[in-house]
């Protein structure tokens, strides 16, 4: 019994850490988009690419995070200071 609640327990804390939800997948997916400037049929076939369930490139959460705040950055055109308090922010945000 303590070993099937450990293991629930366990289940629990892990599965946010490796489910992405999927609006986070379509802003990623969209901020990359963004950050590569594709129009049309070229960000269509990037988009199914991207929101696909395949594993991404061994990335973890903390690096897919920071790949979506360096696109959303980049998108914005934030430089010097401003790109360090949105990156703080975005980085510490849910």
């Amino acid at each position: 019994m303590n070993k099937l609640i450990l293991a629930l327990l366990i289940t629990c804390v892990s599965y946010p850490l490796f489910a992405a939800t999927p609006q986070e997948k379509m802003k990623t997916c969209n901020a990359d988009a963004t950050a590569k400037s594709l129009k049309g049929d070229e960000r269509k076939a990037f988009m199914k690419t991207c929101l696909s369930n395949k594993p991404e490139s061994g990335l973890t959460t903390q690096q897919n995070k920071m790949k979506t705040c360096n696109a959303d950055a980049s998108a914005k055109a934030l430089k010097g200071d401003e790109r360090k308090a949105f990156m703080k922010t975005c980085l510490s945000a849910n």
